[in-house]
């Protein structure tokens, strides 16, 4: 079933402050939330994560219907990328290097807001592009 594409780019608005107040405080804690926040999209499905149910019961009553979909796959996806950016950075932050927090939470952090702010998601490109690659190796 696909989903409204609204719902994601809620979640990566969310997950762009969320990420952005994490580079200026240094809070593992909150990277740690945020993980959980992408370890629960990755595994349900955007609809399953935090952010997801938000929009669900707070946001999307507010709005009009939605006029556009998409498969749940391609955010998925985009998801367990975070996820994996999320973990690395979280590890930088708690063991360290440092520098490593910064770079994987500045990375996820940029991917969140070109997704927020102009509805262009790296981590569902990613997924078509291995899709095209596993389909023609076949």
């Amino acid at each position: 079933m696909d989903i409204d594409v609204r719902g994601p780019r809620f979640g990566a608005a969310v997950t762009t402050v969320v990420l952005a107040v994490v580079l200026i405080t240094g809070s593992a804690w909150l990277l740690a939330w945020q993980t959980l926040a992408f370890a629960l999209g990755a595994a349900g499905g955007v609809g399953r994560s935090p952010y997801g149910w938000l929009f669900r019961k707070v946001v999307r009553p507010r709005l009009g219907p939605p006029t556009e979909f998409e498969a749940p796959d391609p955010p998925r996806f985009a998801q367990t990328v975070g996820l994996g950016f999320a973990a690395v950075g979280l590890v930088g932050y708690t063991v360290g290097p440092p520098w490593l927090g910064l770079a994987a939470t500045g990375c996820a952090l940029a991917a969140a807001f070109l997704n927020a702010a102009f509805g262009y998601c790296l981590g569902c490109e990613l997924y078509l592009l291995v899709r095209r690659v596993t389909v023609r190796a076949e």
